[in-house]
């Protein structure tokens, strides 16, 4: 795996970096895990926009990834590691004894033809793939898809290049630091899985033109400073009209940098040992 690069023939490809997708195995996607991909276009039920900024993109399927690893001390092959348009990590085709086949989150050093398993009790090897409980994973270990409520699926650390690290154990709770740095109680009966995400150079990538963010699904970001005085705070004034360098805000009037959202009074707050960017 790695970037690519393009000779500058073009001025679309002339900044662009993207992956070079060296570890994909298989090209079109097991048939039996898709399901249809609907847009929203940003808009509520009421067809109001309540997202800005998106719409279009390439049609997509979605593909039914495994997240709570509930099939219990039953090994798998991993048959193929795929590209997933969802998603920033890579995704691994497994399948069980019985010909079932699965997709999960595929880690850095997972190859074709390895075997995973996913277990509560028993005796496994602590390798990239294998899913246990945190109160048997020992400590300093890089995880990634770590549940938050025991049997509920994984929902930390599962982008591309991400990893959390297990700092302790104590009584009922595991002390996680997360990849923003923030540490967090979790229950040492929530299951995480070995090993740190694959496509780590995804930071790395260049979008290179304005074409490629509409495949994405979106749209351009227009200033605040361009719009007109009823549509936005900055808005309004003859030409490039100076607003007296103001607070920089929402449309809505919000303090948009430096303003503080997080809810700490949050029931989640009391697991919270150390926030992401205290010292």
């Amino acid at each position: 795996m790695g970037l690519k690069k393009f000779k500058p023939t073009t001025n679309g490809v002339r900044h662009a970096i993207i992956s070079d997708f060296a570890e994909l195995t298989k090209g079109k996607p097991e048939k039996s895990l898709l399901v249809p991909l609907k847009k929203s276009g940003g808009r509520n039920c009421y067809g109001r926009i309540t997202m800005r900024f998106i719409g279009g993109g390439h049609k997509r399927m979605y593909r039914l990834v495994d997240f709570k690893r509930d099939r219990i001390d039953q090994p798998a092959d991993v048959l193929a590691i795929e590209y997933d348009p969802n998603r920033t990590c890579r995704i691994a085709l497994i399948q069980y004894a019985d010909g079932t086949k699965s997709y999960i989150l595929a880690p850095l050093e997972l190859k074709v033809g390895d075997k995973v398993e996913s277990t509560m009790d028993k005796d496994i090897d602590f390798k990239a793939g294998n899913c246990l409980p945190l109160r048997r994973i020992p400590l300093g270990t890089a995880i990634h898809n770590i549940e938050l409520k025991p049997g509920k699926g994984g929902q930390i650390a599962r982008s591309a290049g991400t990893s959390a690290q297990l700092l302790a154990k104590e009584g009922d709770y595991a002390f996680v630091r997360m990849p923003s740095s923030e540490v967090r109680r979790i229950a040492v009966l929530c299951r995480a899985t070995i090993g740190q995400m694959g496509n780590v150079e995804h930071e790395g990538r260049s979008i290179g033109k304005a074409g490629r963010n509409r495949w994405l699904g979106r749209l351009p970001h227009i200033r605040g400073a361009a719009m007109n005085a009823v549509d936005h705070p900055h808005g309004g004034g003859e030409g490039k009209a100076p607003q007296g360098n103001p607070h920089p805000v929402t449309p809505w009037g919000k303090p948009t940098k430096g303003f503080k959202t997080r809810n700490r009074r949050k029931y989640s707050s009391q697991f919270i040992l150390k926030r992401r960017g205290s010292k």
